[in-house]
């Protein structure tokens, strides 16, 4: 009896620097290379290092850890990191991206107060996207809501499968803050997925990022979806430990998160109708 057909999953599976906070940059970079991690997402924030190009180029030489992708500043604490113009931004990041060999860019859609730029993102991450083989994968936000207010505070939306970007991020702690079906956002992005951002939630009003298979979502529907279709991209832990009361048990969640995603990402990964005997 021949033995079963299994084919190692196409995506890699990538750790966001985000994820080791209130640790540094560089802590991640360790992490991700102890626990046997692909590669990392730096999100470019307020620690100096995640901003400079030739720090994150030696980390990456030095622990052997590709860098896989950019995480744009676009939160509220970075309205001043690499300028204070969202354009400018993006050009740091794509340049970041194309010196680093990172295949893609994250960026959120704008808040609605930046109007200017809001009024003309979509046709102007069309023109970077022209400009560069990086891809430029727009994320999937959510309603701020307080007690039974809800403010959009996304423009032009929250729900970036309205608009007509070229590639997605699906991140779906947002989708359980947005309290929207994961799954059908999964089916309206469709072959423009760039990019998965894995991390689950309850529905709260806050975003949870919590380890896959702690919440409600459906993570490891996604990840099978994604074997069955030969994703290519990248799937990026982007979970929050900052109440981890030490680092092993924060690395402890981390390689629970890669277990799990792995786990699920194979399981349906081998072509479909393939004998197994």
């Amino acid at each position: 009896m021949a033995k079963p057909l299994v084919r190692v999953p196409d995506a890699k599976v990538a750790l966001s620097t985000a994820s080791v906070y209130p640790e540094s940059t560089a802590t991640a970079f360790e992490i991700a290379a102890r626990l046997g991690y692909d590669g990392v997402e730096v999100m470019v924030w307020t620690d100096p290092v995640s901003q400079d190009i030739e720090a994150l180029r030696r980390l990456s030489d030095y622990h052997r850890i590709p860098i896989l992708a950019v995480h744009a500043p676009c939160l509220l604490i970075t309205q001043r990191v690499w300028s204070t113009d969202p354009w400018t931004k993006l050009q740091r990041a794509q340049a970041a991206a194309e010196k680093l060999g990172a295949s893609t860019v994250v960026v959120h859609p704008p808040f609605r107060w930046q109007r200017q730029y809001s009024r003309g993102f979509v046709e102007g991450i069309w023109r970077m996207a022209n400009e560069t083989d990086v891809k430029f994968a727009v994320e999937n936000m959510y309603p701020w809501r307080y007690r039974d207010r809800e403010m959009l505070a996304y423009a032009p939306d929250w729900d970036v499968t309205k608009d007509d970007y070229r590639h997605f991020t699906i991140d779906l702690s947002h989708a359980a803050t947005a309290r929207t079906d994961a799954l059908q956002m999964l089916d309206r992005m469709g072959d423009r997925l760039g990019h998965v951002h894995l991390a689950d939630g309850r529905g709260s009003a806050k975003d949870e990022h919590l380890v896959p298979g702690r919440g409600t979502q459906p993570c490891a529907e996604v990840l099978e979806h994604l074997g069955r279709t030969g994703f290519d991209g990248h799937v990026v832990i982007e979970v929050n430990t900052r109440r981890a009361m030490s680092r092993a048990e924060r690395e402890a969640d981390l390689a629970e998160a890669l277990a799990f995603t792995r786990l699920h990402l194979a399981s349906a990964s081998s072509p479909a109708g393939v004998p197994h005997s």
